[in-house]
């Protein structure tokens, strides 16, 4: 049975930093397409960011350059590092994880206030 466990989400003011964590099991996690996806009031889910393995990572043009995505293939958990936090941050996070199959996590709510 695949599990994706969010954590690390919460409020945060504008300018900050937060880090989310997702941890995995149920999968081969080092050779697993690993992202992160967000979905906001009234839109869609959108990716934010993806690793496939190795070492390729895409990034969503809105959190280009302040997101960093990273894998810990020994815990079995991928991150996702978010800086210079924006209000339309806003948003509940979802870890992806695809291996044979596309599987969610449950969610995390992130806030950012301005």
């Amino acid at each position: 049975q695949v599990q994706l466990v969010e954590s690390g989400g919460g409020l945060v003011q504008a300018g900050g930093s937060l880090r989310l964590s997702c941890a995995a099991s149920g999968i081969v996690f080092s050779r697993s397409t690993l992202a992160w996806y967000r979905q906001a009031p009234g839109k869609s889910r959108e990716l934010v960011a993806r690793s496939m393995p190795p070492h390729v990572t895409n990034y969503a043009g809105s959190v280009r350059g302040r997101a960093s995505i990273t894998r810990d293939n020994e815990k079995n958990t991928v991150y996702l590092q978010i800086d210079s936090l924006k209000p339309e941050d806003t948003a509940v996070y979802y870890c992806n994880a695809v291996w044979r199959a596309s599987h969610w996590g449950q969610g995390t709510q992130v806030t950012v206030s301005s």
